[in-house]
């Protein structure tokens, strides 16, 4: 493979991963916890409607599971 080559795989690789740096795992975690009041259970990376997210499971104190996405570049909810 030439230079040329690799730079095209790079560069197509580069804008199918999302940008996952904004917003950490733990603070994705701690954002959902503080909205449910639960104990989250897994967070994962996702893609909602093209853009980048982490989904949150929680369980909330009256035993409910929920998923939160929030969004990995703002930290909001999506």
């Amino acid at each position: 493979m030439n230079l040329l080559q690799r730079l095209i795989v790079v560069a197509a690789l580069a804008l199918a991963v999302p940008a996952w740096a904004d917003l950490s795992r733990d603070d994705a975690a701690a954002a959902a916890q503080r909205m449910t009041g639960g104990r989250v259970l897994s967070v994962e990376k996702s893609d909602e409607g093209g853009r980048p997210v982490w989904r949150v499971k929680v369980v909330t104190g009256r035993g409910e599971v929920r998923v939160v996405l929030i969004d990995a570049a703002s930290g909001k909810p999506s």
